[in-house]
């Protein structure tokens, strides 16, 4: 075989990954590929943790277990408490001095200890809260208090770390690469749901407390090894990132107003808040929802989670060939708002036909709606940060997209249990699907003032030299 024969065949199989892996191209000489989707292995993580907590406790908790759906949608959205956050640990770290020269890792292994610790305490948790074994006399408020306290350290973990493990990915990019880049990360996120709720569904195919709580338990360890994976020299290490006396940081006050100062930043915020309760207010609702109205088992409601990943995962794909394109981000958004409205009328259908499999069509429509929403208004985002505030501007999108997914979930839940009340079970359910379809056409109303008018901005944005830098 001839030398360039040998040659040609090389370069198409380099280019076979960019081709079938969506983001690829975001690999870079400062970052390739397989430092890349190490450094994804954060977002696997966050996935998991997001499949254990909505696509798997909340049905046991409901179903199984008999906690009311409004006490288990509050459990879930006590994340909501650190959601603002994200911002402020965005800033921090965008302006972190420490003595071994980091930014990001800090606060990256701060956010793994509190995953770790969430999931490690939430079984003993559930069993007081199930009133099992010794815990039987316990007070009920005990195991209340005991799981709300587990999923806020989940919650605040998986903040901190999905807040600073995208800057960091950011960090390592060229700026043109940003946007792919952090498209690549919720590629992994999803991908990390998928196989989540395949291998959860299949641990769980013959449900028993004990078998749930070896599940979370390994949930625990994988979470502390992935991360710690991830995270291993990635991050350059600095001189000038050192405490230094009398060098004063800007304040996160002064960093906001810069930040609000952006291309209809709050406006765009507003936005953001509104469509994601339509797409999250369902949440903790679908897998409840298949089990008591259509009967389904736990391992097929779990696996609906992946199902919606897959839809999330099939719009960012397209969502991202048609931004290399050129194409406005808020455009794209709104393209997911339209995709949701026949989504839930899908969902609200599934009830009275009892077809799973309209029922499982409405969740995939939900997962792609979601996913081009996401995308469109992340990369819009990400195109209008200011230089040196890819943190803040990644914590004030992950901050009011956290907000507001919280605060839908627990209103779906105490609405879903207020109309059951009078309504049954079903219209119960059906209210909340209702809500979100008109809240995704309020959305569109909201939508055409942020649409692009006239040819893409370009960005002029320069990397900080390296100059100072070794690999830690």
């Amino acid at each position: 075989m001839s030398r360039d024969s040998s040659s040609r065949r090389a370069s198409y199989l380099a280019t076979l990954g960019t081709r079938f892996l969506p983001f690829a191209d975001a690999a870079s000489p400062d970052l390739p590929l397989p430092r890349l989707l190490r450094l994804s292995l954060f977002q696997i993580s966050v996935g998991m943790a997001l499949v254990m907590l909505i696509g798997t406790l909340n049905r046991v908790m409901i179903v199984e277990m008999g906690v009311p759906a409004g006490l288990v949608s509050v459990m879930f959205a006590l994340p909501l408490l650190a959601a603002p956050f994200r911002a402020l640990i965005g800033f921090r770290s965008d302006h972190h001095r420490s003595e071994l020269g980091w930014r990001r890792v800090p606060y990256l292994w701060m956010g793994t200890l509190l995953q770790f610790g969430g999931f490690a305490i939430m079984p003993f948790a559930l069993l007081v809260l199930a009133g099992a074994g010794a815990s039987a006399s316990a007070p009920a408020w005990v195991g209340h208090l005991a799981a709300g306290f587990a999923f806020f350290l989940v919650g605040a973990g998986i903040h901190t770390t999905q807040t600073v493990g995208l800057a960091l990915a950011t960090d390592q990019a060229p700026v043109e690469s940003h946007p792919r880049v952090v498209g690549l990360m919720y590629v992994m996120l999803l991908v990390g749901m998928m196989v989540s709720a395949f291998v959860f569904g299949e641990l769980l195919s013959t449900y028993s407390p004990g078998r749930l709580i070896q599940v979370i338990q390994g949930t625990a360890v994988l979470t502390l090894v992935l991360n710690t994976i991830a995270m291993w020299k990635q991050e350059a290490r600095s001189r000038e990132r050192k405490p230094r006396a009398g060098v004063p940081d800007p304040s996160f006050a002064e960093a906001w107003q810069l930040f609000r100062r952006g291309d209809h930043a709050l406006r765009r915020l507003w936005l953001i808040g509104l469509g994601t309760m339509a797409f999250a207010m369902e949440d903790v609702l679908i897998e409840p929802y298949g089990g008591e109205i259509l009967g389904l088992s736990v391992s097929a409601t779990t696996s609906l989670t992946a199902t919606l990943a897959l839809g999330g995962l099939l719009g960012f794909g397209y969502a991202s060939r048609v931004l290399s394109r050129g194409a406005d981000p808020m455009k794209i958004a709104g393209l997911g708002a339209f995709v949701g409205l026949p989504a839930f009328v899908c969902v609200m259908l599934a009830a009275p036909w009892q077809s799973p499999a309209l029922f499982s069509t409405g969740i995939l429509l939900i997962g792609v709606g979601g996913g081009l929403f996401g995308h469109g208004t992340l990369t819009a985002t990400m195109n209008r940060a200011v230089p040196g505030q890819e943190g803040i501007a990644l914590g004030a999108w992950g901050a009011v997209q956290a907000s507001a997914a919280g605060l839908a979930m627990a209103m779906g839940g105490i609405l879903r249990d207020v109309v059951a009340s009078f309504g049954g079970s079903l219209s119960g359910y059906l209210s909340v699907y209702g809500l979100e379809l008109l809240m995704l056409l309020v959305t569109l109303a909201l939508l055409p003032p942020l649409l692009r008018r006239g040819p893409t901005p370009e960005l002029a944005r320069a990397k900080p030299g390296r100059s100072t830098e070794t690999q830690g």
